[in-house]
């Protein structure tokens, strides 16, 4: 088995055992065991966990690129949009819920989301044909999108006892919002309302 492909079959593994037991819950001598591997062979690829946590994570932020994709990019209804949404973060729940502490406790984690955020801005300039988009505008709404998505998979709204059509609809308008700022060249003034400080001064 060449180098190459024994990285493949531990982050292989490693994909599985982070989505069913979390970053937490995860064993490195466990991730080697069921590669059919040694842990040597393990320290031989990866420097530890999290290492290979961020490897896998940067295969999986692949495929949530090719999801905004289909977000920013499929003529559907709305509904079906963020359906399509909330329903891919649902399937990977304890995978998030790892990244999500990690990113916020792990420099290295930290760096690699960012990393994967910027290309995530870059592409979508990319798929939309404006190589001019507000970067700032767009990174603020994917991050939006992220987090209220993540509310949505989680049943954060439900755990108050609330409905959650407003949520979508919100959800629903970021999306809309991404597509025409991607849209837009960067020196063209938005319409968006003015911040509140601007707005009692004028």
């Amino acid at each position: 088995m060449s180098s190459e492909q024994t990285i493949e079959r531990l982050v292989a593994t490693a994909t599985e055992e982070f989505q069913r037991h979390g970053y937490d819950g995860t064993d490195v001598n466990r991730i080697a065991r069921r590669s059919g591997m040694s842990p040597n062979t393990f320290y031989r690829c990866f420097k530890d966990k999290l290492d290979i946590f961020i490897a896998v994570f940067r295969t999986w932020a692949a495929r949530e690129r090719l999801l905004m994709r289909v977000l920013l990019t499929l003529p559907a209804p709305d509904a079906e949009l963020v359906a399509t949404c909330v329903g891919h973060y649902r399937e990977h729940l304890p995978f998030r819920r790892s990244l999500r502490q990690l990113a916020l406790e792990e420099p290295r984690m930290r760096r690699a989301r960012a990393a994967d955020r910027i290309e995530t801005l870059s592409e979508i300039r990319f798929w939309l044909g404006q190589p001019l988009a507000d970067d700032g505008r767009m990174a603020s709404d994917l991050m939006q999108l992220e987090r209220l998505a993540e509310a949505l998979a989680e049943g954060e709204f439900a755990d108050m006892g609330l409905a959650d059509g407003e949520a979508r609809r919100d959800l629903a308008a970021i999306l809309r919002r991404m597509r025409s700022a991607a849209a837009r060249p960067a020196n063209q003034p938005t319409n968006d309302p003015a911040p509140p400080d601007e707005a009692l001064s004028a």
